[in-house]
Order: C-alpha cells, then structure tokens, then sequence
C-alpha cells in the first residue's frame, strides 16, 4: 500500500479551515482533518467547533483531554494530512524498549548519571532485552486481555519459553544448567536474584495487575516445591512440561477457613490400604491461575500433620472462577477435590513435613511481591508527573500547586524507599545459602512486604486525588490509576495479609534478642 503523503502547511493555511464541515487542528505540529471525524468526537462535535481548537493549535487542550497513545491508533493517525512548515513534532509518548527520562520513573541504577554497587553489566543487558520483548510482544497482550479478561495468549506464553524467561522467573539454580538465557545476554552461571528482579519489574510495567498474575504467576510459586522436594523422576516430568509452557501449575493452600492460619486447613489426604495413593477431599480458595492449571501444588491434612502433595487435574478435580475487583485474565479459582487418587511418589517433601516446604517458599513469594509492588509504584509515580505538567487548573500547570507537590514528594520518597530496601536485601540474598535466608531473611523480607504494599495503597489514594474523576474512569486518561487503585489490595493480602507479615517481623526480631541486654 503507498505511503500517504503529507502537505506541508503554513499556520495561517489551518486557520482557513475554523468551520462545521471544514475543520482542521494542528497537534504537536501535525495537521489533522476533523472534518468528517467531528461527529464521531467522544466529546461532541461542539468542543472542536470552539473557536480556540477550530482551525488553531490544539495542543494543549488535546493533551489535557488525552494520551500522547490515542494519536498513534490507526483511525486517528490516518486523519492526519500534513505537517506545519518548518516546525518538527516534539511531543512523544512511551517509547518501545526505552527507558524514561522522566524524573524518579526508573529506579537509580537505570537512571543516567546515577551508580550502583549492585547492578552490573550482565544486568544492563538483560534489562534492555527484556524491556523490548516486554514492550513489543507482553504489553499489547497485557492491554487486550485485560479488556477481554481472557487469560494470556499462549503465543505469548510460546515466546516467552523459546528465550528460558519462565525458567528465569524461578531465580538462580539447577533449573538453569545449560539453558540459553534471553538469547545468550546472560549465562546460567552469572544468574542471580538480581536478574530476576529486572524480569518481574519488567513485566510490572504493563500496568495490568490481573495479567501479570495470569502470566503464570502461579507457576512462580507454585513450581518451586516440586524442584526443591519432589523426587528426581516427578521433577523429570513436571518441571520441563511447566517451564517450556505446555502445562500449567498452580499452588493451592488457602481454603474458606484457613488462609495465614496454614495449620488450619481443612483439605485431607488419606493413603489407600495398599499405601500407594493418596485419596484428596476438600476445597480451596482463591488459588491464582486454578482455572487453567494442570498441576496443584496443594496443602492437605495427613495422619502425621500437614503435607504438600502435587495432585494432576483428573477425575474428581473441579475448578470454577471466582469473580475478583481485578480482570478474569489471573484464573482465580474455586477448587474441588473429590476422592481425588494421587500416587504417593507426588508427595513433595517428607509426609507431616509439609509446613517445612511451604515456609521455605513464602520468602521467595514474598520477595517477588516486593520487587512487583515497588516497580508498580514507580510507575504511577511517572503517570502522576507527567500529568501535573500538563493538565492545567486555575490556568496554570497542576504541579505549581503546593498541595501537589506535596503529595508528589511523598509518593517519590515512599517508592525510592521501598526500591533501596528491595536491593539490600537482594544483596543478601545473593551472598546467603538458603538455610541462611530462612534464619534471617524472613522477618526483613515480611516487614518490606507489608511495608511496600502500605506504601502502594498510600500512592494508590494519592494518585486518584491527582487525577481527580479520571483516577476513578477505567478508559481514557487515567486508566492506569483506576486500575492500579482498584487491584492494589491484592498485594496487601497475597502472600501473607500486612499484620500477620508484620507482626510474624516482630516476633523474629524478639526471637533474637540478647538475653543480657539492658537499657
């Protein structure tokens, strides 16, 4: 198809064109005819009929209505037919595989000029080759799905295997030995906590908390206990099926009467006479991606206490979704267990031991929440400054507002904050054996978990009082702070609710201390 060619047009030459049936505007030095468009206007045809758009340069009044994005939609960019001479667009939006210029919108180590002792080169280039696979191939997918709230498509899921991001999200390990990380940007050797920081805060950025929980994020913490306790012949079935993206796997412990309360839970299992299978009754509760999972990675109650059991979808495992304040796209599910017969070989860990598995799973799960929650913030910290440079009020920009400021100041220190603690402990973990970061990692990672999602909740109110109705609007301007407003709970609750995390802190920080120690 031939490439439209574009008038040049002096200013006075839009002028002429200021009537019904005959109207142009001039955006960002780009001419567009509205002619035709007007009546198809969201607005009305009477808001570009207003003398001050109508044959002018609407610039400002478009971009305090609008996002830079709505201009690069096909039905839009095609009523553009020209350019005013001598001038050049100035005005750009996001910019695919770039990072922002935008004061605070990208944590220290990313931003130019800035250092850290932590962030080397190998992350540098992982992060640049994520952030363009995530912006080109997660992202649109991100959007529709959660329009659609269908989980995400599986081509996505395909890419995402062929370059081992699956098998990244895990964290450092065996799992890793002798993969092709990312294209080769990265060895297996050289891969610590800190590239998988970079993956989850990467994905974060598509500013769709529904669809990052359905891109297999039960896999995240799901998957983990059959590598760390399941016998070499499970591991040898499971692990690639899961990790290439051809099966799913879900963890299921909350139940209707036991969430925190992991002791409380109410599923059982009992061996069959011959002691070869287990028989699963029970239900569980709001278990992410349950609906399309193969696997459940599943807490139940045994004769020798709790154990942790792979159980396969089959005869006699029902799931249904349970409708959520965020999209269908994360497969929240309702599940049913009835005389479920699971070899005993599926058993993860030893029988009664199953509290063993889950701890040592909660600090990665909960980590991972932190590294989301705090890039998160990040990011409406960036929708918040550029909006209060461009919308104005009382006519002058939103940020020459002192109150403005103020909540600006605090959304930036409560988001730097959380990132900075994220990295310290991330150090830790990178230079501590696991048994280490049990002993001494739980009570700091719990404490920045209910911090950090404290934190968000706090920038989540904030970001809508900025926005005003558009904070509280699921399409247009605002939508990213609607969505982040709405879904932010998740993270208080996901993983442990702020008060038990809180004070599970407390009780480790009393635990050590000094006997002998006095005021």
């Amino acid at each position: 198809m031939a490439t439209k060619q574009l008038k040049q047009l002096s200013r006075e030459d839009v002028a002429q064109h200021n009537k019904e049936g005959d109207l142009w505007v001039i955006v960002d030095a780009k001419v567009y005819d509205l002619s035709r468009f007007k009546d198809l206007h969201p607005g009305g045809a009477a808001v570009l009929l207003d003398e001050e758009v109508a044959g002018q340069d609407a610039t400002e009044a478009f971009y305090g209505l609008h996002r830079h994005e709505v201009l690069l939609r096909p039905q839009y960019a095609r009523l553009q037919i020209g350019t005013i001479v001598d001038e050049k667009p100035v005005i750009y939006g996001k910019i695919s595989g770039e990072t922002s210029d935008v004061p605070y919108a990208e944590p220290t180590w990313l931003t130019k000029g800035f250092h850290s002792p932590y962030f080397k080169e190998t992350h540098k280039k992982l992060q640049k080759a994520v952030r363009l696979f995530v912006d080109e191939v997660i992202y649109p997918d991100a959007q529709a799905r959660e329009e659609d709230g269908k989980r995400p498509a599986q081509s996505v899921i395909d890419k995402m295997a062929e370059l081992n991001l699956h098998a990244m999200r895990m964290g450092p390990g065996k799992h890793l030995k002798g993969l092709k990380l990312m294209g080769g940007v990265v060895t297996p050797e050289e891969f610590d906590y800190f590239h998988e920081l970079i993956i989850t805060q990467e994905i974060v950025r598509c500013g769709a908390r529904g669809y990052g929980d359905g891109l297999l994020g039960g896999k995240v913490i799901g998957l983990p206990p059959v590598i760390n306790f399941g016998s070499p012949e499970l591991k040898a079935k499971v692990v690639p099926e899961v990790l290439s993206g051809k099966k799913f796997i879900c963890l299921a412990i909350s139940e209707a009467h036991a969430g925190s309360d992991v002791m409380g839970l109410q599923t059982t299992a009992k061996k069959t006479e011959d002691g070869k299978h287990w028989i699963i009754n029970g239900t569980k509760k709001w278990i992410t991606n349950g609906t399309f999972a193969d696997y459940f990675t599943t807490g139940c109650k045994t004769e020798d206490g709790f154990t942790v059991i792979l159980v396969e979808r089959t005869e006699g495992v029902e799931t249904k979704i349970i409708k959520t304040s965020y999209s269908p796209t994360a497969g929240t599910a309702y599940i049913t267990y009835d005389n479920v017969k699971v070899p005993v070989e599926n058993t993860l860990g030893p029988e009664g031991g199953g509290i063993f598995v889950i701890l040592s799973n909660f600090n990665h799960e909960r980590w991972v929440m932190c590294c989301a929650s705090a890039r998160a913030q990040r990011s409406i910290v960036e929708e918040c400054l550029k909006w209060t440079q461009q919308r104005k009020a009382f006519g002058k920009p939103l940020n020459s507002q002192a109150v403005i400021r103020s909540k600006l100041a605090k959304m930036i220190a409560r988001t730097e904050s959380v990132q900075n603690w994220l990295e310290n402990i991330t150090h830790q973990m990178c230079n501590m054996s696991y048994k280490e970061q049990s002993n001494k990692l739980a009570g700091q990672i719990a404490f920045l978990k209910s911090y950090s999602t404290r934190c968000a909740q706090e920038t989540a109110q904030d970001a809508v009082q900025i926005f005003g109705g558009r904070g509280i609007t699921k399409t247009g301007m605002g939508h990213f702070i609607e969505h982040y407003h709405r879904t932010v709970p998740f993270d208080a609750l996901l993983g442990g609710a702020e008060d038990v995390l809180s004070d599970l802190g407390a009780r480790q920080a009393i635990r050590g201390m000094p006997k002998n120690a006095r005021l």
